[in-house]
């Protein structure tokens, strides 16, 4: 039995208030975090197993609208439950045929139309966590829209050679010490984007860092990781400064 990856606790943890506000757009809900000002630029979070009502996941939304975007977390399950951290860790593969971040290009084209249509977006990035960050490895395969992305620890899928050709610049951030993702995986990857891709793409693996590091809000972080969470923030946030 593989040990439960999700090494950070999700039980207790610090409440958050949001800044934000949820919307409906057709078929799904989100959350949505706006600048104080005007802006052509928006950022689409992908969450994790836990959900778009994490809290985690939205202090990430409302950071990266303090730093000047629209910033957007659709319920990529569309209603369905989330994962629990009470779950049986037995389950999970089951669960994750029910949950395939590969199947996200619906969801993803609703959200485009809305930044695009109601909101003015004119440059549209993207970032994602754990799940969401297998996801936008998929969509950066198939979406030319979304002009650059950044995958936090997505587990990195070995299915063909054109998983490696991404159609705009894609940073990949991994923890050193996160028992889902081989270094032989990471390596892999880094090898097969030498060959394949063609457009801009970075790799950084953070040391000591496990599973699901990056999106820790700062009252639950450990003083000995704080660094290395705000180094992998900063450089998700610089990427996206590059090229949005």
């Amino acid at each position: 039995q593989m040990a439960d990856p999700f090494l950070y606790h999700t039980g207790e943890r610090s409440k958050y208030g949001c800044l934000g506000h949820e919307v409906q757009i057709e078929h799904i809900k989100a959350y949505v975090c706006r600048p104080s000002f005007f802006t052509d630029k928006a950022v689409i979070v992908i969450h994790d197993v836990f959900g778009w009502l994490f809290p985690d996941i939205r202090y990430i939304v409302d950071l990266i609208a303090g730093h000047g975007y629209i910033a957007i977390c659709p319920d990529f399950f569309k209603g369905t439950e989330p994962w629990k951290s009470t779950d049986h860790w037995a389950d999970f593969a089951d669960w994750m045929k029910h949950h395939d971040p590969m199947k996200v290009d619906k969801e993803a084209d609703v959200v485009l139309k809305y930044l695009k249509e109601q909101c003015g977006a004119k440059k549209i990035g993207i970032v994602g966590f754990s799940w969401g960050g297998m996801a936008v490895h998929h969509l950066m395969l198939k979406n030319p829209q979304l002009t650059a992305g950044v995958s936090l620890y997505g587990r990195i899928i070995r299915d063909s050679e054109e998983r490696y050709n991404l159609l705009n610049p894609t940073f990949f951030i991994f923890g050193e010490k996160d028992h889902t993702i081989s270094y032989d995986q990471i390596t892999l990857l880094e090898e097969k984007l030498k060959q394949y891709c063609t457009v801009p793409y970075q790799i950084k693996v953070y040391p000591g860092q496990v599973h699901g590091f990056a999106q820790l809000k700062p009252e639950d972080m450990k003083p000995n990781d704080k660094p290395y969470i705000e180094e992998a923030r900063k450089d998700m946030m610089d990427w996206i400064k590059t090229f949005v």
